[in-house]
């Protein structure tokens, strides 16, 4: 299939979606690590998914995904 827009595409849209659903199935690989809360920006050029965590200490971390689809090379 040939994608005819690309800001943001529709393949962007659900993968960057995807990891907003499977945050909890995120967290059971991230060892020690608290997902506290998951923001995404679905609209946006190159959506973003941004997690907010806590780790064992207590201390605050933030990982940000950004989802680029490149260009179909053929």
């Amino acid at each position: 299939m040939k994608t005819s827009s690309y800001n943001p595409s529709p393949l962007e849209v659900d993968f960057a979606n995807a990891l907003f659903i499977l945050q909890k199935d995120i967290q059971k690989h991230l060892q020690g690590n608290e997902v506290v809360k998951v923001e995404s920006d679905l609209n946006r050029d190159n959506p973003v998914v941004r997690f907010q965590l806590k780790d064992k200490d207590g201390d605050p971390h933030e990982i940000v995904v950004r989802i680029v689809q490149l260009p179909d090379k053929f």
